[in-house]
This record gives C-alpha cells, structure tokens and sequence, in this order.
C-alpha cells in the first residue's frame, strides 16, 4: 500500500467522522426544536379549548358555564411567555424516607418542605418550609428582563426521584429546572439550565440574579428559647465558620465577595442552599416576627444571589439544598462545613465539644435510651476526670477556712489603714508557712470553666434532647415549665422552670457552704464578693435558666450536687483544719520555705555575681 493510498483512507475516514458528528448535533437540536413546538402547542391548545368551551351554547339544566378565558395579556416580546404567563400552578411531589418536598409549577419552585420523622410541639406536622412560605426565583435578561416566578412551567419529566420544569421560548431553546430526592437524603440536587438558548440570552449576559424569600415558622413552645437560637448563616470560601445574622435580632449584610452557601435556620432545622460553582456576591436579611403572630411564624428570610455562567448554546447551573434537622454528624457528612451553624462555642469551647462532650454523648447513646440518665453519667464523668483540679481548689479553700483564726489575730496586730503593707506581709507569710497558695482555689476552679460553658452551649442547640422527657420535664431541650402564667412576667418570662429553681437553691448551699467563712469577717470587700456569691449569683442563674433548656438547668443541679459531696468528703477525710495550724506552730521562728522560682531565682543571681568576680580578677 502507497502512501497516496494511505493518505486517501485518512481523508475518508475524517469525512465520515465529521458527517456523522454533524449529523448527532443536527439531531439533537431537532430533538430540542421539536420538544419546543410540542410544549408551544400543548399551552395553545389549553387556551383554544378553554375559549371553545367559554363560547359553547348552554344546555338545558347543564351547570353555569365557566366563565369565557379572556386572551393572553401581551406584556413580553416573546408570544410564548405571553402563553405561559400568570395562572395557577399544579403541585408534583417527590418524596423518600427522610422528607416530602412538594413543587410548584408555578416558578418551577419549592412549595413546600415536610420533615418526617419530626414533630411541632403540639404534635402536628414540622414543615420546614410550609405550603406557601417559599418565593424563589431566577431573573435573567433575554432581549427582556424576565423572572421565573411569573411563569407556569410545563413538566418535561417525572420518576419516582426526580421532575424536570420546562419554560419554552418561541425562538427556540428552554429554561429548564430540574430537581432530584435520593432515598436517605435530605439533600435535594438541583440543577438550573439554560438549554438552546444562545439566540435568545445576548452574548454579553452571563450572570442570573437568585431572589428566594422564605418564612420561616415556629416549631417549639417557647418563642425567646427557638429564637435566641434561630438565625441567618452564610459561608465565604476559606473561612473557619460561617457569619450569621440573627440570633433574635432582625439584621441585614450585602456581601461583596464570592459566597458558598448560605441557611435560614431555625433552633433545631434548617433550610440551605449551596451553589456548587460558587454565588459572586449576595444580599441577606432576616427579620424576626412578634410572638403573638396568629399565623406562628417566626422569621423572614430573605437571599438575593448572583450567579454567574459561560454563555453558550447549552449552560447548566449545580445547585443543592439541605431541608432537615441541624444534627452536627449529618450536616458534618456533607464535608461543607455546613456542622459550623451550630452554635458550639470558639476555639477553645467548641473544639472541647466537637471532640469530648459529643463523642461521649453518642457513646453513651448506644447502650443508654434515656437521656436524663445519659446526662447524670456524663456528669459523673466529667467531675472524675477533673477530680484532680477539683481536689485541689477544695483542699486550698479548706486550708484557707482553717487559717482564719490566724488571720483574724493579725487583722487585729495591724487594724489602721497605714499598716496595710505590714498586714498584708504578714499575711503571705503566713500562707507561707502553711503551704497554702492564695490562687490555689481559684486556678483550678478556672480551668473547669470551659467545661462548664461547653455545656452550656451543648444542651440547647442539641437536636438529640428535643422533646426527649426526663421526670417532670417533657421536653429537655426546653425550659421544664410547671406553672404558666398566661402572661409574660419582666425577666422571669410567661412560665416557672422547675429544674431551673432546683438549680438556683443548690448553687445557693453550694456558694453558702464554699464561700461563708474563707475572709475575715470585718473585710468589706470580702462582704461583698461574699454577697455576690451566696445571693446575686444563684438569682442571675434562676432568671437566666428559666427559659433555657431544662437539660442544662437538670446538668448545673446534678455538678453542683456532686460538688458538695466531694467538698464534704475532701473536709471529712483529707483536710484537717489542726493538722494546718499544726504547721503554722512548727514553722514559726524558722526562714521561710522558699518555692522553686525564688530558688531558681537566687541562684541566677550568685552566677551573675560570680561572673563578675571572675571579670574583675582578670
């Protein structure tokens, strides 16, 4: 075979390849065209038959005639939005284990959003979005400003897991969205398209503006409880966590920059949208509605997006949207940091969270039902593995206890005002000789405070407590009310928290028991750090905790308990208030103990010396 054989094979062959790829394309775009007309002719013939019908002579003792359609008001260039413009939608419905999601034709939009498996307070329904409560939409420039909202779309396709909405254009080409439920998931894939339309959208268009308004409704008993923790997120790419707006106050941020997703979320759910190829900028408010709203809603939300696509014949848009519970281990899953809305606390109290205090709580999960119970074990837990600090502040505060004698006899030896100095030094001196540091008691104390604000941050934003009961308490993720009042009452609320007024007597014995008799008694800063704890503490807690979480009052009440067990038995069995004094008595007339630093510190000092010994004698 010659090379001019060779070479007309080649020819033929990329011959063949060309025609049979321009004949597929020719093909496609018939395909299109022909969808196109179908959807054109369907719509005119709904509007033909409507007229016939209007037109059509009455029968004897028929039922009154529907009234006459009135023809299509022109109000775009296109005679086939004109078609489509206006009208009632018709609702399709996809649905899995996790969800119902009902769909508009109407703007190809949600409609609404049901949450299996999950319940109102009053035991009806939840509904993230409720029929109705959802307006979003897609506004794009073609040869005329249009929005998806006005239009009634026609459904292309329909399975058990997806549906596909069609807006066709005269001039060839349709805007397409198209939606997709997996079984499991409370994830919905979205997908926007702009399908043969380079001759209807100019080439120097290639961004759609998003606008999606949703209200938000009330799903718990107590409004300031759901609303303190209810809000408005939204993720730059890049950052830690999210920004949120909200958390009871209404609020608004326009955002320059690139945007991942944003979520309207509620105390216990949420609704997000993420747009896989990212939003340039956006627009977000969030207004929050009174407590006596007859329709129970709870919020506004609103987002207004900008996107931004490559112009061409055939452009697509990857979009998602999470409705379900705000569970850390299922929004975690998606890898988004979309976990980041809850809100666990900063660094330090958030990290202690995220890696103790939930991992524990689903551990003890598995083999545990009751949660109550879950959370008196992870409270006896938490007080073994801090035992050691605990031990120590108690054993420094007990020590402290029993050297009030002595501080009482040297309050006395310096009673002016002048001697303060002199008093103070003798003091120290004698801590000194009883091996008690000052800050023994508080350091300690210090280190369990992020344990203490973990849990406080735990409890009311954990979707695992809602409407779980323990004891009197129906429902631990909020405020266990005995009494209503039918009325709110200034700073205690419209109810009277049990757990919450436990709490507060315990913290009063506990602050009674730990605080009394620590300072001499004619000291008026002590009276009144005394006062602050034994009395002004426990009431701030009562009227804070009283409309939070019934587990997290049921939590302080059961530490504190424990608390003064531990204080007893440290009194009981490890400190002896003779034994201090004892060494106080064997100290006196010696040199004082020095501590590490001071010891460190004087030899320092004889190197130093001795440095420049040995520089003057040479």
């Amino acid at each position: 075979m010659d090379k001019n054989t060779v070479t007309g094979f080649i020819l033929i062959a990329l011959i063949l390849f060309g025609f049979t790829f321009y004949q597929s394309r020719q093909a496609r775009k018939q395909a299109e065209w022909q969808a196109q007309q179908d959807s054109i002719a369907f719509v005119q013939r709904q509007i033909a038959d409507s007229i016939a019908a209007a037109n059509a002579p009455a029968v004897a003792d028929a039922p009154a005639a529907v009234p006459a359609a009135s023809a299509p008001e022109t109000i775009y260039k296109d005679s086939t939005l004109n078609l489509l413009h206006g009208g009632e939608g018709s609702i399709v419905t996809l649905e899995n284990d996790k969800i119902v999601l009902e769909l508009t034709t109407r703007g190809a939009q949600p409609y609404s959003v049901k949450v299996k498996d999950y319940y109102n307070h009053d035991s009806t329904d939840l509904y993230i979005l409720k029929p109705g409560g959802s307006d979003y939409s897609i506004s794009v420039y073609t040869g005329e400003y249009i929005r998806t909202r006005d239009f009634n779309f026609q459904v292309a396709e329909k399975t058990d897991t997806s549906v596909a909405f069609r807006l066709p254009f005269t001039g060839g080409g349709y805007i397409e969205q198209r939606y997709s439920l997996a079984e499991g998931e409370y994830m919905v894939d979205n997908v926007l398209s702009f399908k043969g339309m380079d001759q209807v959208i100019p080439r120097n268009v290639y961004s759609v503006d998003l606008d999606w308004d949703v209200i938000i409704p009330r799903m718990e008993k107590n409004y300031k409880n759901e609303s303190q923790y209810s809000k408005l997120d939204f993720y730059q790419p890049g950052d830690k966590k999210p920004v949120e707006i909200g958390r009871g106050r209404s609020g608004a941020k326009n955002v320059a920059s690139s945007v991942s997703w944003f979520a309207f979320q509620q105390q216990f759910f949420s609704a997000i949208m993420r747009s896989k190829n990212g939003f340039q900028s956006g627009n977000f408010a969030v207004t929050f509605i009174d407590q006596d709203d007859p329709e129970r809603n709870l919020m506004a939300c609103k987002a207004q997006m900008r996107q931004e696509f490559t112009p061409g014949a055939d452009i697509e848009i990857p979009n998602e949207f999470y409705f379900g519970p705000s569970h850390f281990s299922t929004l975690k899953s998606y890898d988004q940091k979309y976990e980041k809305i809850i809100p666990l606390g900063g660094w330090l109290v958030g990290w202690f969270t995220r890696f103790v205090i939930i991992p524990l709580f689903n551990w003890l999960h598995r083999f545990i039902s009751n949660y109550g119970l879950i959370i008196l074990i992870m409270t006896f837990i938490i007080k073994i593995v801090v035992l050691p600090f605990t031990y120590k502040s108690f054993a420094s505060s007990a020590k402290m206890q029993a050297l009030q004698p002595e501080i009482a006899k040297i309050n006395e030896r310096y009673p002016k005002e002048e001697d303060a100095m002199k008093k103070q030094q003798a003091t120290m001196n004698l801590y000194k000789r009883a091996g008690v540091s000052p800050m023994g008691g508080c350091l300690p104390t210090l280190l369990t405070f992020p344990i203490l604000w973990a849990m406080f941050r735990f409890f009311p934003a954990s979707i695992e407590l809602r409407q779980q009961p323990f004891l009197w308490a129906t429902d631990l993720s909020a405020p266990d009310s005995i009494i209503d009042f039918g009325t709110r009452v200034p700073l205690l609320g419209d109810h009277l928290s049990l757990f919450a007024l436990l709490m507060a007597v315990t913290m009063w014995a506990y602050s009674k028991l730990t605080v009394s008799n620590t300072t001499a008694s004619n000291d008026p800063s002590a009276k009144s750090m005394q006062f602050m704890s034994v009395w002004m503490m426990p009431i701030m807690m009562f009227f804070i905790c009283n409309n939070l979480s019934s587990a997290l009052s049921y939590y302080y009440l059961i530490s504190q308990l424990i608390s003064m067990v531990e204080i007893f038995i440290i009194r009981k069995f490890f400190v002896h208030p003779e034994e201090v004094l004892a060494k106080v008595k064997a100290s006196e007339g010696k040199p004082l103990p020095k501590s590490k630093w001071q010891q460190r510190l004087e030899e320092a000092q004889k190197m130093q010396q001795q440095q420049m010994k040995n520089q003057r004698r040479r």
